[in-house]
């Protein structure tokens, strides 16, 4: 018996790349990031999902809530597991602060050994979300179960599964609105497919 998860990360924001939203208030979708919902909805509403959890920020419950109208589920659960980083004092600041700081460089050069100021380690990040979809892989036998999160979340997530350091996250894309399926059983864990566009 396997599970399959649907990794989504959540459509975009206003100011997707020009600062780290991170757990900073809440940043809902803007114009495009609705559009990119929708689409996202129409095509998640082909694969006969079961269940949808998401982290508790507001962009991905924006997301989720699409995909339960066009899949006709009734609930979206929120799990903190599908957080975005703590990144502590790092939230909130923009890319061109950012790149000033040498932390920061040395967290996107070795995320395996850093810790966001006041924040997680990615090692951190990915032992939470492997807890939940060892626990789901058990409640949600033979089922499709969407998973709303990050971009970092979900790359922590797929480098376990490649059996890959978190240090390389930089090697591959997960875009805003991106679907990357895994499949999981008594077995192990496979990857099917990696940030696919939703149109």
């Amino acid at each position: 018996m396997t599970t399959t998860f649907l990794l989504v990360r959540h459509a975009a924001h206003d100011r997707i790349g020009s600062f780290l939203a991170g757990r900073t208030a809440d940043v809902p979708l803007g114009p495009a990031g609705r559009e990119q919902a929708m689409r996202l909805a129409a095509r998640l509403s082909r694969e006969d999902v079961g269940a949808i959890h998401a982290s508790p920020r507001k962009r991905t419950q924006e997301t989720a809530a699409a995909i339960a109208v066009a899949s006709e589920i009734s609930e979206v659960e929120t799990a903190d597991a599908l957080d975005e980083v703590d990144f502590g004092a790092w939230s909130g600041k923009t890319f061109d602060v950012l790149n000033t700081d040498p932390h920061w460089h040395r967290w996107n050069s070795i995320r395996s050994l850093v810790r966001a100021p006041g924040g997680e380690t990615m090692l951190e990040v990915q032992s939470r979300v492997l807890a939940l979809v060892e626990k789901l892989g058990r409640l949600e036998r033979d089922g499709k179960v969407v998973l709303v999160s990050h971009a970092d979340v979900i790359k922590a997530l797929v480098c376990h599964v490649l059996g890959l350091s978190v240090d390389a996250w930089p090697r591959f894309e997960i875009a805003p609105a991106s679907i990357s399926t895994m499949v999981t059983g008594d077995w192990g864990a496979k990857l099917l497919t990696l940030n696919e566009d939703a149109w």
